[in-house]
């Protein structure tokens, strides 16, 4: 999966479970940031979320789960 495509999976996800439109969640998530495997073990991707304090909360949310069933992610 690449970053492109997890940001996808992220903003369908979040539009599916909490309504609004793909433009609102797409800026509230942001870019997937993907990181080097050999510093970041465990799970090597990350977003920097903004919007609402209930957007905020509700990608939070999603990121937790999303981070087990998809660890690594390749750039692009």
């Amino acid at each position: 999966m690449t970053a492109s495509d997890l940001e996808h999976l992220l903003i369908t996800r979040l539009v599916r479970q909490n309504g609004g439109t793909t433009q609102t969640w797409r800026r509230a998530v942001g870019k997937v940031i993907v990181r080097d495997r050999k510093t970041h073990p465990h799970c090597n991707w990350d977003v920097r979320p903004s919007g609402t304090e209930a957007q905020r909360a509700a990608i939070e949310s999603l990121l937790d789960d999303v981070r087990l069933e998809c660890a690594f992610v390749e750039a692009g």
